[in-house]
């Protein structure tokens, strides 16, 4: 067996224990849903295609788009598989930790795998002129300045060929007042007009900017367990996302 497989199989058994929680107040799904690997109702997704956002977009002026990272653009299961191990292998405790979020900001990016249907996406908005721009939860490096472009940025930006590429805007996993999810001040502030993401926070905290949000559809082998049920808000999902 190679180790390319061996490497998925963990991943895949890791999944079963690992999980992040966010930090938003938790809302009880709406809808009947899909997860990356159970599919029973998806004739009751509100299924979206690249094609059909480019079209819905069509004469409008150009508009700012923001990405969730982990899980929407990029694949970084790696990147958490490998910090709980290291930093605290019986707890989550390593996602409180500044030598953890130093470790990932000083290049474990490199290893992420970028999702296909990002790439499409970037492409697509980006031949309409709209501006990009990320928003995680993650916590930046100690010394990073928040008012310049770091190594994920720059990553980001040759991997996705980012044009005007701007600084990553980091939530630290904490929502700022009035708001209850970590993401929303950063979609007002940014006047975003469409949000992508995989997790419910994602969707909720588009929803609380009163922004259309997009769900992107969390990877099979994510560590990032429970899936979340794709369209359980009644939420547009994007087709073919979890690659």
């Amino acid at each position: 067996m190679s180790l390319f497989k061996v490497s998925l199989i963990g991943l895949s058994v890791a999944a079963m224990a690992f999980s992040v929680s966010a930090k938003g107040p938790k809302v009880d799904y709406t809808h009947p849903g899909i997860t990356a690997i159970d599919h029973k109702h998806e004739a009751d997704v509100k299924w979206i295609s690249v094609d059909e956002i480019r079209e819905q977009l069509k004469g409008q002026k150009p508009i700012t788009v923001s990405f969730d990272i982990d899980d929407t653009v990029l694949v970084s299961s790696q990147c958490f598989y490998y910090g709980k191990n290291t930093f605290s292998p019986d707890s989550y405790d390593y996602l409180k930790n500044q030598a953890y979020w130093n470790f990932v900001a000083d290049g474990c990016d490199k290893y992420s795998i970028p999702k296909e249907s990002a790439k499409k996406l970037i492409e697509m908005h980006q031949e309409r002129g709209d501006q990009v721009i990320f928003i995680t939860g993650r916590t930046p490096h100690a010394d990073q300045d928040l008012t310049q472009i770091d190594q994920l940025g720059r990553i980001l930006e040759k991997t996705f060929k980012v044009k005007n590429m701007k600084p990553i805007n980091y939530t630290f996993d904490t929502p700022k007042d009035p708001y209850k999810y970590d993401k929303t001040k950063f979609i007002v502030e940014n006047k975003v007009s469409i949000h992508y993401g995989d997790s419910n926070d994602d969707v909720l905290a588009a929803r609380e900017a009163g922004v259309r949000g997009i769900r992107v559809i969390r990877s099979a082998v994510s560590t990032n367990r429970p899936l979340p049920v794709n369209g359980g808000y009644g939420e547009e999902v994007l087709v073919d996302s979890s690659y």
